[in-house]
């Protein structure tokens, strides 16, 4: 059995069996560009699999040394990859820049980390492990742009055709000129190898005359210039310094450029990955430094904890009582995976866990109350209430005593109001009511809200919660 079955054997026992086909398909069958920077989104869309599963069944192949993990710092404007690292740690805390867009930016892990996947070059060599092979073309669609850009053939036809002036593939050490016929329209030169940028702003009366302009590439990330010139005749004389091969190119900024730069779909985004349990139990190593502080603007958080569980190892005795709360851990840490969350921690008798989105921790929150009802049926007894308390709001991804972990006011909010419960019923705030989708769950439900103010331990001012009877 060669290494590449042996590993497959292993990922069947891992990872969904339709995923695992789709993988071995794609390895086997799939066209070079198909296999680099995969996106996963996308690739469960079409392969007609659950994501969850898919992003699992990547990891788990990740793991085992089938695809290669990447994470890329995305610019929200042109889509452009400012930074690919292979790991977490890798992302650097200050500003990525964007030459084609002239901004800087932080590395947002909420939509400004994509998390890709690339096929081994042991298991399969595909053009994009030596991307100064690859051409003008494919090094933007493969290399330069994310896999959340919604490029097809045709797009990339109009973008070779109709939105750029020339391309050039230049050596390093090498000179080379272009002749150009400028329009009367804003002109950007861009480089994607070395993320170089220059802009013309094309103004004025026509002329004949041959206007001038040399720009020289190489390791100094210079700032985006600007020279005014003509529409008319341009000799544009390149150099490159850089050490690497260079792909200058340029660009009419009409709003063809921006209509087909501007098309997007979905992808696994840093901070859906960090929410993910599969990542978190098998990627431990890749999360962050001990230094790294990520920013993310919106996560939820859901806090549980046993209601009485002390008087409750003294009623029915620890042997019991302890089969009761592994049950009852079993039964949320489920739950909480199957909705799209993970789980942060335990911490005694209380689970800390994160959803991307509110609904998810909503529907969690109501899966946790009937399964407590079930276990409690099961028994004859009435023993496990489990008190919820759910919040969203921004807050920091940090590593706390050796474990990715969150840091923030709004982590210190969602534990305070998941003690304000008494019973089985469910805390939370205006962020989490005031998603549409909690407002339509709840309508669906036929639940009403119960407006209080609370006084939150830690907290300076009264909070409006809402109780979810």
């Amino acid at each position: 059995m060669s290494d590449i079955q042996a590993q497959f054997s292993v990922l069947k026992q891992t990872a969904d069996a339709k995923v695992v086909d789709a993988i071995a398909r794609l390895i086997e069958d799939g066209e070079d560009h198909e296999l680099n920077r995969v996106n996963v989104l996308d690739f469960a869309t079409q392969h007609g699999l659950d994501e969850e599963h898919a992003i699992s069944g990547f990891l788990h192949s990740a793991r085992l040394g089938l695809f290669d993990l990447g994470w890329n710092v995305l610019c929200p404007g042109c889509g452009g990859v400012l930074g690919a690292h292979s790991t977490l740690k890798a992302l650097k805390p200050d500003d990525y820049h964007c030459a084609l867009c002239a901004c800087g930016y932080k590395a947002s892990v909420d939509d400004q980390v994509e998390v890709s996947f690339t096929v081994n070059s042991r298991v399969r060599r595909i053009a994009a492990h030596d991307p100064d092979t690859l051409p003008v073309w494919e090094y933007f669609k493969q290399v330069f742009w994310s896999s959340g850009v919604d490029f097809n053939k045709e797009s990339f036809t109009t973008l070779a055709n109709e939105v750029t002036l020339d391309t050039m593939e230049l050596p390093a050490g090498e000179k080379a000129t272009m002749s150009l016929q400028l329009p009367n329209d804003f002109i950007i030169i861009f480089e994607p190898v070395t993320h170089a940028a220059h802009f013309i702003d094309v103004q004025g009366e026509p002329t004949k005359d041959r206007q001038q302009l040399a720009i020289m590439y190489n390791k100094v990330q210079a700032p985006t210039g600007t020279t005014t010139m003509r529409p008319g005749p341009l000799r544009l004389s390149l150099e490159n310094q850089a050490g690497v091969r260079v792909l200058p190119s340029v660009f009419i900024a009409a709003e063809a450029l921006h209509h087909l730069i501007g098309k997007r779909k979905p992808f696994l985004t840093a901070k859906r990955m960090l929410s993910n349990q599969t990542f978190r139990d098998v990627f431990k190593a890749d999360n962050l430094s001990l230094d790294q502080r990520l920013q993310i603007t919106s996560l939820t958080f859901l806090f549980t904890d046993l209601k009485g569980s002390t008087a409750l190892y003294e009623r029915v005795g620890d042997l019991a009582a302890f089969d009761l709360v592994r049950a009852h851990f079993h039964a949320l840490l489920e739950i909480i995976s199957s909705e799209k969350g993970a789980v942060v921690k335990t911490i005694g008798d209380a689970v800390m866990a994160t959803f991307i989105r509110p609904e998810h921790a909503i529907v969690a929150g109501f899966r946790m109350r009937a399964a407590m009802d079930e276990l409690n049926k099961q028994r004859g007894t009435e023993d496990l209430i489990v008190k919820i308390g759910i919040h969203e709001g921004p807050c920091l991804a940090v590593m706390l005593n050796e474990r990715q972990d969150y840091f923030g006011q709004t982590v210190n909010i969602a534990a305070r109001v998941q003690s304000l419960s008494t019973a089985q019923e469910i805390h939370i705030t205006g962020p989490v009511l005031d998603a549409p989708a909690v407002a339509e769950l709840l309508e669906q439900r036929a639940i009403k809200p119960i407006q209080k103010q609370a006084a939150l331990r830690g907290i300076a001012d009264k909070m409006v919660v809402y109780e979810i009877p």
